[in-house]
Parts: structure tokens; sequence; C-alpha cells
């Protein structure tokens, strides 16, 4: 008698080597190793669709999930779709600072770039 096994499917969003090491720099000072980085999609903005991203230490049925050298990026169901082919990037600059995401999906964004559709 065979065990049925299921694979936790895996999503297509890139992350760079700088982000993966600030996302590690962060779980580091944390203190903790038990988050994942989770980006989601969500319907608002002035442009129909937000990026959420933040550490969750839970999963839910269905999540996507990869694990780029011991930072796993975990993304819903729902937003696979909105998200296959982005790229989650780290700047640290004058002009900015923080998590950016380039996604190809987008065919358009807001004057802020909080949002897009």
């Amino acid at each position: 008698m065979s065990v049925a096994t299921t694979e936790t499917p895996a999503h297509q969003v890139g992350l760079t080597e700088t982000a993966r090491e600030k996302v590690h720099s962060l779980l580091a000072q944390e203190g903790r190793d038990d988050l994942r980085l989770r980006i989601a999609v969500q319907p608002g903005g002035c442009s129909g669709l937000i990026y959420q991203l933040y550490f969750d230490e839970r999963t839910l049925d269905n999540d996507a999930i990869v694990d780029f050298s011991g930072v796993e990026v975990v993304v819903d169901q729902m937003s696979v779709p909105y998200l296959a082919g982005a790229t989650i990037d780290f700047s640290d600059t004058i002009e900015k600072q923080g998590f950016t995401i380039d996604n190809p999906n987008a065919q358009g964004s807001c004057a802020c770039g909080d949002s897009f559709s």
C-alpha cells in the first residue's frame, strides 16, 4: 500500500540576492527562524490592486512556497497569477530604501507607486 504525498506548489516569484540578504538580516535581528516572507495581492489603492509584503509565521492550505537559500517566500493561491514572473528586490539608496516589486503583469500603476492594475 502506497502513501500519497502532496507536494507544496511553487510560485514564479523571484528574490534577488540583495533582497534575500536583507530578509535574512532582518530575521536574524528579530531572533526568529520561524518566519517567512509573504507577498500577496489585495484589492485596493488608486489603481485597483496593492501589494502586501510582510513576515508571516503561518502557512495556509494551497500556499505556494519557494526556498531561496534559507529564506522562504510564500504566495497565497489567489495571488499566484498576479505575481507570476515578479521579482522582489531591496534598494538602499539616497532616493529610496525598502523592498521593491518588479511585476511584468502590472499594466499600469498609480503616481505614488503603491498600487497597480
